[in-house]
């Protein structure tokens, strides 16, 4: 009986359903549509449990799934990182002095707009400098120097405007008697955050070592000039010195842009004229060019007596550029340009820019500072405003050697070696701290003097300077 029972009641279901599928009793519809309106309904069904589950029951269930957009084998995954949802800013640029112009002979502090911001942020990695920040200083305890060091350095990759990190490691500078980098840290600790208690007294501290040690490095230069003014012009060790030299800045001065000509091609060009064999004609007429602004300058502006005008400058460039770029030549740019992670002033400002320039150029404050001094900070003033498309590094370093020559100095060569130092050191002054790349022109003037001085030096006596050794062509000098 309970078995009947049970089939009547299927029974009786399934003709509930058949009754309302029909549109009556009276007309019956096919048997395909009544079965494709009944697995609708049992679709509509199962979709309404489904959505029950989800949204009733917390937490993870057997029917919650969760659906991840993973990239395909080799695809590009721009502006996010693995594992992360936040996409990752790339820097727009490196952060600049806002008052750059101003530059005295005490190297002022200038604060980057964005630098001081940046102090105050809290990255993902605070927790790691913290750690390696109290490692180090366990290490310094312990008289385990070289390990601190490393952690220092490692603390400064990870967070480089900490303003702690910048103090604690100038410090630790300052006891291994490094007073120029301990100088260094605490101006770009200042240069983040003006007020720091801290980097303000130990720079205090520093700042006078510092210019006394400049006081008595460019008295040293000076001497070494003095001596080499006192060569008689008609030397001939001079004569040639000098001829070397042309080529040797002019092979120097084009490869750090990138020029691929070796220094025996360079010279090759420019006492033939011939054209070298697997060389673009670009690089053919970059070390024209450059030939062509050298002779403006040891034949025009030498002889000149007065200020340096826009005009010097802008000529210097023509004739840099002359050849690779005639439309762009002597003139100023009129697009945006990216120098790495600098980025100059936006076109429209570069011609005021230019004129506050010449205006500091010619100002009683630059013509007070030593002319290593005022060479260097007009070279990097110059590359800061990158007012030209192309040829920007070689008229600064143009116009460095022009108010060097004034002066007394031989052309300084920077060598092709040296770019990476170069760079690195207008990167510091792009910080703030102008200083060390002050030093660096210090230091590659006092090599071109030696090198001059060793040339012209044909029976050595006490007062000239004595060379230990020479390896490969590099000059070796005993201060």
């Amino acid at each position: 009986m309970a078995a009947e029972g049970k089939c009547g009641k299927k029974v009786k279901l399934v003709a509930k359903i058949s009754a309302l599928l029909q549109k009556n009793s009276n007309d019956r519809q096919p048997d395909d549509i009544m079965w494709s309106r009944l697995s609708i309904i049992l679709i509509f069904l199962c979709g309404f449990v489904f959505a029950f589950f989800v949204t009733t029951i917390p937490g993870p269930h057997f029917l919650w799934l969760t659906f991840r957009r993973i990239p395909l084998a080799g695809s590009l995954n721009f502006g996010e990182e693995e594992g992360s949802s936040q996409p990752v800013m790339m820097p727009t640029g490196l952060d600049l002095p806002t008052e750059h112009g101003k530059a005295r002979a005490d190297y002022p502090l200038t604060l980057p707009a964005q630098l001081q911001s940046k102090s105050t942020q809290k990255t993902d990695t605070s927790g790691e400098v913290a750690a390696s920040l109290h490692l180090a200083k366990e290490m310094r305890s312990h008289g385990k120097r070289d390990k601190a060091t490393k952690l220092y350095l490692h603390a400064l990759a990870l967070e480089p405007h900490n303003v702690e990190v910048l103090t604690e490691y100038g410090e630790f500078l300052e006891e291994e008697h490094n007073y120029m980098e301990a100088d260094h840290m605490y101006t770009k600790a200042l240069t983040v955050h003006p007020g720091h208690t801290q980097a303000l007294t130990n720079r205090l501290r520093t700042l006078p070592q510092v210019m006394e040690y400049e006081r008595r490095y460019f008295t040293t230069i000076d001497k070494k000039r003095d001596l080499l003014i006192q060569v008689p012009l008609n030397s001939a060790a001079l004569r040639r010195i000098k001829q070397e030299s042309y080529y040797f800045y002019i092979y120097h001065t084009n490869a750090i842009e990138g020029n691929t000509l070796s220094l025996g091609q360079t010279r090759a060009i420019l006492e033939t004229r011939m054209a070298v064999g697997g060389k673009s004609i670009v690089e053919h007429n970059e070390v024209i060019g450059m030939d062509e602004a050298m002779k403006y300058l040891n034949n025009t502006l030498m002889d000149r007596i007065g200020a340096i005008r826009i005009e010097d400058i802008m000529e210097i460039h023509r004739r840099v550029l002359g050849h690779c770029s005639p439309l762009d030549a002597g003139h100023y740019r009129r697009t945006q340009v990216y120098v790495g992670r600098h980025i100059p002033p936006h076109p429209i400002e570069v011609e005021n820019k230019m004129v506050e320039f010449n205006e500091w150029l010619n100002s009683e404050e630059a013509l007070s500072l030593h002319p290593i001094q005022y060479a260097a900070i007009a070279h990097y003033k110059l590359v800061f405003i990158h007012p030209f498309v192309d040829g920007n590094g070689r008229t600064a370093r143009l116009l460095m050697n022009l108010i060097l020559m004034q002066a007394g100095f031989p052309p300084v060569t920077i060598k092709l070696e040296e770019r990476h130092e170069y760079y690195e050191a207008l990167v510091k002054a792009n910080e703030g701290d102008v200083r060390p790349f002050v030093q660096f022109v210090a230091k590659c003037t006092e090599r071109t003097l030696d090198e001059y001085l060793y040339a012209v030096e044909e029976n050595p006596t006490k007062d000239w300077p004595h060379l230990s050794s020479l390896d490969d062509g590099k000059v070796i000098i005993i201060n």
